[in-house]
């Protein structure tokens, strides 16, 4: 028996520092025995809660059912216990797989090389049996399997999202270096907005931060526009029991009040991209979007701010970033009497440009930025 249906337990693995913000989201899903770690939360949950996870969860980048864990102190060993899997219950002949990995503190210590040894058993189990193998397909496959080697002791899961929770399917278009979905919704988390307040995006961009706001504030399912999902090759999948949850997660979606959530950006084509997202979310279309300089905004009062400010590579020279970060300090400062500013730097070198004293400062990764999310309260 596969270990995630003698435990029910699973893991969602998440960014750096969002660890308790995912925890919360799964309590509120329906998880049991929530348990962080160091990028992931492991947790319990019945099939139902767990489709629900998968089907509306924001916050995690995969969410994975583990298939076996075993010590492994070499390649040779992983190969042997990796083919012993009867992977036919997983993967069908005519789909395609891939494997992301890690390693750590281990004899093994090349992730690259230990997929290469995982998926070699996964096609020679095929070839065995039927003569033939299913392809690998690197970025965009039908299963994603994981490998995780820590301390000379290896699990390998079924990934039960189709692929990083981070790409929701709406952003068809972006501008250079976007903010990842789930760190916006982890930051919209962090800043307790629940709809009690407009929320102003005043560098939309391609509209990632309005967008999560909109997932959030309606109840839609962060796999909305998904049409492939791990958990349907889970050997206990249920269609029924997926489809009944499916169809309460659909009918839960609310309406989006009128003005709740606006944006704006200098660039005319950042707002004809939003606009084209977030068409394809419901109550997209009521989203407010302006193209404009935020310095031409009369004021941004009681609400909140969220936003991700351009940090260097878009305006290009230091100096213009500098001086533009200034300046929207002495806009917030100015013009947002009442508001709260949650402003994420992907280089945290301009905080200090703001000209404002910050009320939290937390670290947060967006890709390969080691950025920092602050806060300003404006009085």
């Amino acid at each position: 028996m596969y270990k995630y249906l003698k435990t029910n337990r699973y893991f969602a693995a998440v960014l750096d520092n969002l660890e308790q913000v995912a925890a919360e989201e799964l309590d509120e899903l329906g998880a049991a025995e929530i348990n962080t770690k160091y990028r992931g939360v492991s947790f319990t949950a019945s099939k139902e809660t767990l489709y629900k996870i998968v089907y509306c969860s924001k916050i995690p980048t995969r969410i994975l059912a583990p298939i076996i864990t075993f010590d492994c102190h070499s390649t040779k060993y992983l190969y042997k216990t990796a083919k012993s899997i009867k992977w036919d219950d997983f993967l069908p002949l005519n789909k395609t797989f891939a494997i992301f990995s890690s390693v750590s503190n281990s004899l093994i210590t090349h992730s690259q090389y230990a997929s290469l040894c995982l998926k070699d058993a996964i096609a020679d189990y095929f070839r065995d049996k039927y003569g033939e193998r299913p392809n690998v397909k690197p970025k965009t496959p039908d299963v994603w399997f994981n490998l995780y080697i820590n301390d000379n002791k290896a699990t390998i899961s079924l990934e039960l999202t189709g692929g990083s929770l981070h790409r929701r399917g709406y952003r068809k278009n972006s501008l250079e270096a976007p903010i990842m979905e789930n760190l916006a919704a982890g930051i919209i988390r962090i800043s307790k907005w629940n709809g009690e307040t407009n929320l102003y995006d005043p560098f939309c961009g391609s509209g990632t931060i309005l967008a999560e706001a909109l997932l959030k504030v309606c109840d839609i399912p962060s796999c909305y526009n998904r049409e492939n999902l791990g958990i349907f090759y889970m050997p206990d999948f249920n269609r029924n029991t997926f489809d009944y949850v499916r169809k309460c997660s659909l009918e839960s979606i609310k309406p989006l009040p009128n003005n709740l959530i606006s944006g704006s950006d200098i660039d005319k084509r950042a707002i004809q991209i939003a606009k084209e997202n977030l068409k394809l979310i419901p109550h997209g279309d009521k989203v407010k979007l302006a193209v404009t300089d935020f310095s031409k905004i009369k004021s941004i009062e009681n609400s909140t701010i969220i936003t991700n400010p351009p940090y260097g590579k878009r305006l290009g020279e230091k100096n213009e970033v500098s001086r533009l970060i200034t300046s929207f300090g002495d806009f917030l400062k100015n013009n947002c009497k009442g508001s709260k500013a949650f402003v994420y730097f992907g280089n945290r070198e301009l905080i200090k440009k703001v000209g404002l004293k910050t009320s939290m400062k937390m670290p947060l990764k967006n890709g390969g930025l080691d950025g920092r999310l602050t806060c300003y309260e404006i009085y």
